[in-house]
């Protein structure tokens, strides 16, 4: 595998003196401990937490990064031969006092906590960082040797077989309702479903259609549908006749059968789109709801537009979609008989190449209805609204501006009741113009032993397993769709390995454990300067990683800064891809000329 090879130079670090610190990358051996028959029929050798400090410790040195003068904001060429212009929203992280950082930015980012809560933004050690990261290796340490902050610690990766998670004693928070969290994968949603029947897992994810009856057969078993976080739509591109007036779009929306279309082609544990917004998502679902099903105003209202008989138009989707996606075939087949049914609209159904679809519909090329779905870039309801809202895609035609002010009203401030009333209002004008139909989010499900209480799922994917207790057994296992690709989650994007980093590390906030809300975690508070420019974080005292060492603010700036600089010597991981930074921020510092 190819990895990134970013060019050293000198840490633009102030008043820092770091010692490496050496860590033995062998887990301690220890007794073992008897399993219930009735999870594992194998014994699990158990290690126990570190009982001492490391034999280096990082002293506080007051770290900020970068160092520079003028910390980057707004370049528009690229500062020298090596590297392109800087295009992110990071100015620069100081660590003021051991429980303080301060995170200047180069415009205003209210969705900041939502961002800093993800797995790919927890803390690691300075010191980790510097003995577990190595651009000239092949294989990141950090990549399957762990040390954190959360409830559990890595106590075993059997590559090809499971990941065992033991509870952490020192744990800053509330103690684990479990000793052990065994993490299994297998590809076949049947084989998953076999092996909760015959209680050798507790909770098994993603099911199919088949899954999903057996489970609501079966009295030992709950269901737990995963609420869904991209919405599927038909959109309207308003350049276009007779989609330019939106007393047509109206009655469009009001002449399709959401319910229906949600019920027969999407998977199970998926929900009918009354905004556009997921209602996970804060803010997302305030505002008014989508218009009901009403074939008979839909049809008066069509004739006040001037097409009682209805008229000719299309209806264009993407020619193939992933296995638990919605079959868009068939969404597009139904909405074609309903119109025809229902306002005399004749449509021909169109599918598109996928490779080129969604840049046709980016563009606004698409001259009659169009099948699409969209995820938030990140989850703030500003990650959903505004890339199709407020930017510059041509996907609905000629912009809303009574949507763009109110998308740029909650944007602007932090204080979460003009947010509230921001995004109520864009709600509601997006439901009064009808650019797009919500069909529906789409979501899956999982399941439990009966006896598993607790049991429930993350929108996010990222499960609090802490929070369950496996009946009376001692572990909880947990069986999932595939091995994960590593375990340093600022350089991956695998959901499984999500889930798992959020068992093991903690970010300065979390998401709550049933929605996408966020709470503090390893910070206690972080505040907003008027404009969300500042965002000042206290952190939580006496917190300890699993090696024993003591969390500070230094930490928190090395965790960032090897992400957001790409020269920085330790910005090296999996891919050395770092996703979420590079979108979520804007890019990266001192990016390569030619990326």
């Amino acid at each position: 595998m190819s990895r990134a090879r970013p060019r050293p130079r000198d840490l633009a670090i102030r008043s820092v003196a770091l010692a490496t610190l050496v860590v033995a990358s062998g887990l301690l051996a220890a007794c073992g401990a008897q399993v219930p028959p009735s999870v594992s029929d194998r014994a699990v050798t158990a290690t126990p937490p570190p009982t001492t400090a490391p034999s280096v410790d990082t002293k506080f040195t007051k770290m900020s990064y970068p160092d520079d003068a003028d910390a980057p904001c707004g370049q528009d060429k690229a500062p020298d031969a090596k590297h392109g212009p800087y295009r992110g929203n990071l100015k620069r992280i100081e660590a003021k006092d051991p429980t303080t950082v301060v995170f200047e930015l180069c415009g205003p980012d209210v969705a900041f906590l939502s961002k800093i809560a993800a797995p790919a933004f927890a803390i690691n050690d300075t010191a980790w960082l510097q003995s577990h990261l190595d651009p000239r290796a092949d294989e990141q340490p950090i990549s399957t040797e762990v040390n954190g902050t959360g409830p559990y610690r890595l106590e075993r990766w059997d590559h090809g077989t499971e990941i065992s998670l033991a509870r952490n004693e020192s744990y800053w928070g509330t103690p684990t309702r479990n000793e052990r969290v065994i993490v299994r994968w297998r590809d076949s949603p049947s084989e998953r479903v076999i092996e909760l029947q015959g209680a050798t897992v507790d909770g098994v994810d993603r099911l199919d259609a088949t899954g999903v009856e057996t489970v609501q057969a079966d009295v030992n078993l709950q269901l737990e549908p995963r609420p869904g976080m991209n919405t599927v739509y038909l959109g309207f591109t308003n350049t276009f006749n007779p989609f330019d007036d939106e007393r047509v779009r109206r009655a469009l929306a009001m002449a399709v059968d959401r319910q229906k279309l949600v019920d027969t082609f999407f998977p199970s544990g998926s929900d009918r789109a009354d905004f556009v917004t997921p209602c996970a998502i804060p803010n997302g679902c305030s505002g008014n709801a989508w218009y009901g099903y009403d074939p008979l105003l839909a049809k008066e209202l069509l004739a006040a537009a001037g097409f009682p008989d209805g008229f000719a138009t299309t209806i264009h989707y993407p020619d193939s979609s992933a296995g638990s996606s919605p079959d868009m075939a068939g969404i597009a087949n139904e909405v074609k008989a309903e119109l025809l049914d229902n306002l005399g609209i004749t449509a021909d159904v169109v599918p598109e190449p996928a490779a080129t679809y969604a840049a046709d519909v980016e563009a606004g090329k698409i001259d009659g209805l169009h099948l699409a779905s969209q995820s938030g870039s990140f989850p703030d309801v500003s990650g959903f609204l505004d890339p199709q809202f407020a930017s510059s895609s041509k996907e609905f035609g000629k912009p809303l501006p009574d949507v763009t002010r109110a998308l740029s009203d909650g944007r602007g401030s932090p204080n979460p009741g003009t947010r509230a009333s921001a995004y109520g209002k864009a709600n509601s004008l997006i439901r009064d113009h009808a650019p797009l139909i919500p069909i529906g989010h789409t979501g899956s499900s999982s399941a439990f032993l009966g006896d598993v209480e607790g049991a429930a799922t993350s929108p996010l994917g990222v499960e609090r397993f802490a929070w369950m207790t496996p009946g009376d057994r001692r572990q909880l296992v947990w069986l999932t769709t595939n091995e994960p690709p590593g375990l340093y989650c600022a350089d991956e994007t695998d959901p499984v390995a999500t889930l798992v980093c959020a068992q093991l590390t903690d970010s300065l906030y979390a998401y709550e454990p049933d929605g996408a809300s966020v709470e503090p975690a390893l910070a206690r508070s972080c505040s907003a300067n008027k404009d969300a420019t500042v965002w000042t974080c206290k952190l939580r005292t006496g917190v300890k990683f699993h090696d024993g060492s003591t969390l500070d603010a230094d930490d928190v700036v090395m965790s960032y800064a090897v992400q957001w600089d790409a020269d920085n010597p330790l910005h090296a991981g999996n891919s050395g891809h770092f996703t979420r930074m590079a979108s979520w921020f804007g890019g990266f510092l001192n990016p390569p000329a030619n990326p």
